[in-house]
């Protein structure tokens, strides 16, 4: 800070009378001239029609007023105050009083003994009073707000006389961006006036802003502490602070419910070795000593709870210097990052059971059984031949069920090579074989746990896998290959076969055992040549999907005949590609027999039995889709009554396990008549 102090006041006194007169000073050449800030103050109280010769007592706040100020400047005061007391200390009974100021030079805090605030020539010193230029005149206080910088004023040298008794040294504190927030002053009588005052001033107003700069940062390190603690006690993934030994320092909430700790546990506590409890010691170590950080290592930790299924990730913490000095680990749940996974991949089903097209006996029948099975957790098994739509039902089953929120996995077991389907549906570790994939990969079972996996074409599993899926049936846990830790898993199995499963287990090619584990609820879903009058409802629909353009289709009668007397070997999916070719390649609106395949076209069956007469009930079937609208009716209905009956009647918990919005749930509440 630049200092502006008294050189000479001798001399100031005749030039106070002459400028308060006349507004004139004496001669350039007079041995005795006014500092240039002092005759600026001078001028500026002069303008600001301050009267030098009042004597009486300066303006106060009032005591509201007073107490809002004093709470405004809690801080700053707050800080002050020890300086101020060092301050007093020094200048103790030598009739000097040091004082606070806010930034309008009201006195904020004043130390000073009694006999010195008592007397006549400090009298004006008190709380509240009112020390800027514009009331006071010139002296240290005002002034120094004006010129924001420290000033010592002596004697004549104030502009009212009635201060010409004082002398005050005065140096602004300043915030964190330089600008003024108060005054701190040392007054006394002025003939005990010394330059050293001014410096000693300086140096506490100095020492007071550097004061209040550290707090700052303090308050701004502790809301930064208390967000990134929030930040820490909040995170979906589990934190553990570790030190460059490997000992334990901070674990979050998720990481001790991941390890199984409760908030009292002494292994929750500081001062525990990170590798006791995750093991990884390779992983901690490399961590650590190498300065590497590592991503997404695979733990199976037996906690008190159970066994927990993460990945860990961590990174080294380092100082200025690049030394290691601890390092951050990160859990992540295999649950939560499945769940993720099946999010964006796709796992899940989209399928309902007013997604099946049909109303034959037939079809309602399995619809029937279907939605029944729904409602328990029972293994499916889903039989009829290629085609026929067993996915489609295996997909409204996981929908209807209570893990519709959960994932939903196909696996085709004739389509994966005989060596890799244990692989496929159990997984592995790092290593298990030649061509694993680094870090290993995790099976069907676990990526559908929570959820449904749907094994289609479950007749063509090995035998040796049959036995390995048997066990996980039977134990609810998997062993990933090269791996003898278990892994439990929470999945609902559905299967499906186009072959006879009891005549396979009489030629020996499937285990009796598997067998009546996955047949506990049979749906045979009946292929399109028994149920006739569907076709019609089908090609219609499919008509109707595929044809992008609208141009209405117009279908000959011959088209028609042809298509219901055909036996379709492929069922609904070879009827879905032949309406796809039509669709294509049709010029007009008109479909006739050049627009079928040859083997539709020209089909004819070797008897009777192979074919079926064209009635009116193959073309309209009205009373069939009646009865199959009634019949999803009244398993809708049954199921809404359970899901409130299970939750006491609260409609919104219900809504929320259904699926649906409540609006929803309340407009079929009124559709089927159920009370709330």
């Amino acid at each position: 800070m630049s200092v502006y102090a008294e050189k000479t006041i001798d001399g100031t006194s005749v030039e106070w009378r002459r400028f308060t007169a006349t507004l004139t000073l004496t001669d350039k050449n007079s041995n005795y001239s006014i500092r240039t800030e002092v005759l600026n103050s001078w001028m500026r109280c002069r303008q600001a029609r301050v009267n030098p010769n009042n004597d009486n007592i300066h303006h106060s706040l009032e005591n509201t007023s007073l107490q809002v100020m004093l709470r405004q400047n809690r801080e700053l005061i707050t800080v002050a105050k020890p300086f101020m007391d060092n301050l007093y200390r020094i200048v103790a009974g030598s009739g000097f009083v040091v004082a606070l100021t806010d930034v309008r030079g009201y006195i904020m805090e004043i130390f000073g003994d009694e006999n010195t605030l008592t007397n006549p020539m400090t009298v004006s010193f008190f709380q509240g009073a009112n020390w800027s230029e514009t009331e006071a005149g010139t002296n240290a206080i005002g002034t120094a707000l004006v010129i924001q910088k420290p000033i010592q004023v002596s004697g004549s040298e104030h502009y009212c006389r009635k201060h010409h008794c004082l002398t005050c040294s005065a140096a602004p504190i300043l915030d964190s961006k330089g600008r003024v927030i108060g005054i701190l002053d040392v007054s006394g009588e002025s003939t005990a006036a010394h330059l050293h005052t001014l410096g000693m001033v300086v140096a506490a107003a100095e020492a007071i802003t550097a004061q209040l700069g550290i707090r700052k940062k303090n308050n701004e390190l502790s809301v930064i502490n208390n967000r990134l603690t929030n930040i820490f006690n909040t995170m979906s993934d589990g934190v553990i602070m570790i030190d460059r030994n490997g000992v334990i320092s901070e674990l979050n909430p998720v990481a001790k419910e991941i390890l199984g700790f409760g908030l009292s546990s002494p292994e929750a506590k500081q001062g525990v070795q990170v590798e006791s409890i995750l093991g990884a010691k390779s992983f901690i170590r490399r961590m650590l000593k190498c300065n590497e950080s590592c991503t997404d290592v695979e733990l199976m930790l037996d906690t008190s709870q159970g066994l927990s299924h993460c990945l860990a990730s961590g990174e080294p913490v380092t100082d200025e210097q690049g030394t290691v000095i601890g390092g951050v680990i990160i859990l992540r749940p295999i649950k939560q990052i499945q769940k993720l996974v099946n999010r964006f991949s796709g796992h899940y089903g989209t399928l309902q059971f007013s997604n099946i097209i049909g109303e034959s006996k037939e079809i309602l029948e399995a619809i029937r059984v279907a939605s029944l099975a729904a409602t328990t957790m029972s293994n499916v098994l889903l039989q009829g031949e290629s085609g026929t739509g067993k996915e489609i039902f295996a997909q409204a089953i996981h929908n209807r069920s209570e893990r519709r929120s959960g994932p939903f996995i196909a696996v085709n077991c004739g389509a994966i090579p005989r060596e890799l389907i244990g692989s496929e549906l159990f997984g592995y570790v790092d290593g298990a074989f030649t061509g694993a994939k680094r870090g290993g990969k995790p099976g069907k079972f676990e990526l559908a746990t929570g959820g449904t996996l749907f094994l289609d074409e479950i007749g063509d599993m090995p035998l040796e896998q049959q036995v390995a899926l048997l066990r996980v049936l039977q134990e609810r846990n998997v062993n990933r290959i090269g791996c003898d830790k278990v892994i439990p898993v929470d999945v609902r199995v559905i299967c499906a076969t186009n072959k006879c499963l009891m005549k396979e287990v009489e030629k020996g090619t499937f285990r009796k055992d598997l067998y009546y584990r996955l047949d506990v609820i049979s749906i045979t879903i009946p292929p399109l040549r028994e149920r006739s009058e569907d076709i019609i409802s089908l090609f219609n629909y499919f008509l109707e999907k595929l044809d992008k353009n609208c141009r209405s289709f117009q279908v000959n009668s011959e088209v028609i005949e042809r298509i219901v007397r055909y036996n379709w070997p492929g069922n609904v999916r070879e009827l879905q590609n032949v309406v796809e070719r039509i669709v294509s390649l049709t010029e007009g609106q008109t479909v006739t027999l050049a627009n079928l395949p040859k083997e539709i076209s020209n089909w004819q069956p070797a008897n009777t039995s192979e074919g079926y007469p064209l009635t009116k009930n193959n073309l309209e079937s009205s009373g069939g889709r009646a009865q199959r609208r009634r019949l999803v009716e009244e398993s809708e209905r049954q199921e809404i009554i359970d899901f409130l009956s299970k939750h006491r009647g609260n409609v919104s918990l219900t809504a929320r396990n259904m699926g649906i919005s409540r609006n929803t749930l309340y407009r079929k509440m009124k559709q089927y008549a159920i009370d709330d």
